[in-house]
Formats: structure tokens, sequence, C-alpha cells
């Protein structure tokens, strides 16, 4: 029998929506392929532009809904069907909550060692809107001006979303001065044709506890008087901006922030507040963009762990050193390991600021420094992983089950990878007794996790 011939770009079509994947699209079939409508829901019945083909998949835009879900809303976004950054933003929350919880039971229920292993309710973020503290925005010029918002995914194409709502209203203030004052200025904005122009990204970090924002410039060139005029300009229209950079980014690979960073303005570092730890944030430092599920999962972390200052703990991957001073406070001694230097100096003047003297921290390789770990008498009671989206590789997984610890909680913003490490780590004989979903992404598919692990048996 010949294949189904896929359809083409100029058709269209009406569709029922079956599922969401994992990026929250709405997928239907036809012709024998998956179609992937960005903001359709399950059970709808809508018509569709048919546009770009991918690998295995053609997507669509939704051009009307014909027959709607009961579980569709109004949508408080403006942007809504050229952005489709916020796929489910059109979705009862609560519905939200439901498509979450059941795409983590799915992932951990492939494992066939994890059968019954305890995931409660969602945990729901008190501020589903205007929750997002950090931003990265592009600059592109259109017909009616500069604009600066997000990449339409898939494309070139940039969607002016200076009002957000998901931005915290202070990442939409900057943005929209920052805006204003390109235009009055008459900068030119980066082209990615022509590779001609100044003003590519525009980068936003917000401390909600203090309400003063750090913004980075990224540029194509270094041209400090051009850059620090916008800078003036912004820091007088905004005056919650207490910091400015600038960077150089002549690259094609996407990447928005390069190592080299130069100050313009202002403080060098964005001084935060999450839960009872004070955070200095630098321009290149990752923090979690939900600050008040952030401060939750530390919370639970902490809770799980159960420390005494006869116990030392571990905290993997840990960044700027959130998880590890929030352990430090009941521990004996914590230590952070994270591969990036930059982020190690970040979590030592942390610990410094918090007077935390029981917290060190070591740049470099997972498995060569959980190895050093192991060698040592005082070995770590409590191991925590909070990895990249890609999970652990097995020889980290490994190293850490050599460690022994009473207790390993894995913090996870992917539960495919979640549940493959876990399956893993029961191989070794630590099985999980609790993995609890945090709603970090209101309007997105995406869900962060918080499993905790013990011993099978008694060591």
């Amino acid at each position: 029998m010949l294949p189904k011939p896929r359809p083409t770009e100029s058709e269209r079509a009406e569709v029922v929506i079956g599922r969401l994947d994992e990026d929250g699209l709405g997928v239907a079939r036809l012709g024998g392929h998956d179609l992937r409508v960005p903001l359709a829901l399950p059970g709808e019945r809508v018509q569709v532009n048919l546009g770009r083909r991918g690998a295995g998949a053609t997507y669509g835009r939704l051009e009307r809904v014909v027959l709607s879900s009961i579980h569709r809303v109004p949508s408080p976004c403006r942007h809504l069907g050229s952005c489709v950054g916020c796929p489910l933003i059109a979705m009862a929350y609560e519905a939200q909550l439901a498509v979450k919880r059941e795409r983590v039971r799915e992932a951990i229920g492939r494992h066939p060692c994890l059968v019954g292993v305890a995931i409660p309710e969602v945990w729901a973020a008190p501020e589903p809107l205007g929750y997002r503290t950090t931003a990265k925005l592009s600059f592109a010029r259109t017909r009616s001006g500069v604009i600066v918002g997000m990449n339409r995914p898939g494309s070139r194409l940039v969607v002016d979303t200076s009002s957000c709502p998901v931005h915290h209203p202070l990442v939409n203030a900057v943005a929209t001065a920052v805006r204003e004052e390109a235009a009055r200025l008459r900068l030119e904005v980066f082209d990615p044709e022509t590779a001609r122009g100044l003003l590519r990204f525009l980068v936003v970090k917000v401390s909600p506890a203090r309400h003063s924002a750090m913004v980075v410039l990224v540029a194509s060139r270094r041209d400090l008087g051009t850059l620090t005029r916008l800078a003036k300009g912004l820091g007088a229209r905004v005056p919650e901006v207490v910091s400015v950079f600038g960077s150089v980014n002549t690259s094609d690979s996407g990447m928005v922030l390069r190592r080299e960073m130069f100050r313009i303005l202002g403080a060098p570092d964005l001084f935060d507040q999450v839960g009872d730890v004070r955070l200095r944030i630098s321009p290149a430092a990752f923090f979690q963009v939900n600050h008040a599920q952030a401060a939750r999962i530390y919370a639970r972390v902490r809770e799980w762990a159960a420390l005494t200052k006869a116990e030392t703990a571990l905290d993997l991957y840990c960044g700027i050193g959130p998880i590890a001073l929030h352990l430090a406070r009941a521990a004996g001694r914590v230590l952070g390991i994270e591969i990036v230097p930059d982020a190690v100096r970040d979590a030592r003047a942390n610990a410094e600021a918090n007077g935390l003297a029981n917290c060190s921290f070591r740049a470099g390789d997972a498995v060569e420094l959980l190895r050093s770990v192991g060698g040592r008498a005082e070995r770590p009671a409590v191991a925590v992983v909070n990895p990249p989206r890609a999970g652990c590789e097995p020889p980290v997984l490994s190293a850490l089950a050599e460690l022994g610890p009473r207790a390993l909680l894995y913090v996870s913003c992917h539960p495919a990878t979640l549940a493959r490490d876990l399956d893993i780590l029961s191989g070794y004989g630590y099985r999980t007794a609790e993995v609890q979903p945090v709603d970090m992404f209101p309007q997105t598919a995406h869900v962060e996790c918080v499993a905790r692990l013990e011993p099978a048996r008694r060591r």
C-alpha cells in the first residue's frame, strides 16, 4: 500500500485534537501523520491552516475552534496565536494541573520498578500569572519600528511581548522602556540576514523581594558609548533597574549570553531573598524563574533531608547554592558540586553573605568529585541532585549510590529523565518513596518534580 501523502502547506483542514504532546501542543492525526496545533485543547474540533513540516509531524495554525473544550477559558494574553510561548494559557488552571500530574504519572508508570510510587496532587502556583522573573528577549525591526519580544518557536520571527501576562510586571516595564529608548535614540537593530546592526537581545532578571531588576544588553559589538546612552535612558524611565551590563554576541548558535560581560551602570549583583536565604545573583547566573515555587521546593528538600548538626549533606549541580544554603542551617556541613566555575564563585559569595561558614563549594567534573568525596571518612548522610533537563549521566548515579546516603533527593524539570534515573537508582538499591509534582511554569506544559529515595534495605 502506498503511504498517504502529507498535506501541503496551502491546505486547510478540520480535525479533532486527541491529546497534548510534551510541549503542550494539541495533536491530531491527519493523512497518517501527527498534526501539532498550538493552543488547541484535547477533545476540540478545530479548523487549522497547515504550516511547516517537522520530523514526523506537520504543524498547523489554529484558525477557529468549531467545538470547544469544557476546559477552554478566555485568554489573558493579547499575543495569543502569534507568540504561542504559553500553549496552555487558554486552559482552565485546574485542568492544567491535572494534565501535568498525568504527565508525571505516565512517565513514572513506564518503569515497572516504580509502580506504586506515591504521586500527590501538583502543587499549584500561588500566582499563575506574572510569576516569571527572568526573560530573554530579542530585538527586531518592523515597519512600525523597533520591537522587543519572544521568538516564535521554530522561526526568527519576533513577537512584541512587552505586555506578556506571565512575565513579572517589572520585566514588562523594562522591555517597554528599552524599546522606546532604542526608538528614541534611533539605534540599529541586528538583522540576522545581513549580520548588521547593534542590538540583539535583552535579558532581564527581577528580584521580587526587593522589587528591583538587573538588565543585560546583548549587542553584536562593544559600542560602550551607545549602550551607555541606552542604559541611562532606561534608568531614568524605570528607577527599579539597579544594574545594567553589556555583552557581546556574534554567534548564530541561538545562545543568548556569552561569557564576556561588562558592567555599564549600577551594582555588580542583584540581591534577592528566597525563603530564609539571601542570594546574590550575577548576570550570568541561572536561577529559577518562579521564586515562590522555588522556595517551596527548597523547604520540602530541607524537610525531607531532616539533617542534624552531626551530619553532612551533598548538593550536586548546586548552581549558585540555594539548596545548599537552605540545608546548611540544619546540617553540620554541606558540600556543593557544580561544573560552572562562575556559579561556584556566586555560591561561595552567597554562603558568606548568609554567614554560613559550614558550606563549601567545588567546581569540576561530577563523577571525579563524587569519587573524591567517597574516599573521605565523612560521607554525606543526605545527597541532593538538581540536574539539567537531560538528567544525570549513569556514572554520576553510580557514584552517588556508592556514597550510600540514607536519603537521596532528586529535583527535576523533566519527568521522563527523572523516571529513567529513578529506575537506574532502583538497580543500585534505592527505592523511590514519593514524587511531588510542582507547577513551576503555569500556562506551559512543563512540570517540576521533587523525588524522595531511600535505601531499599538498611545499610
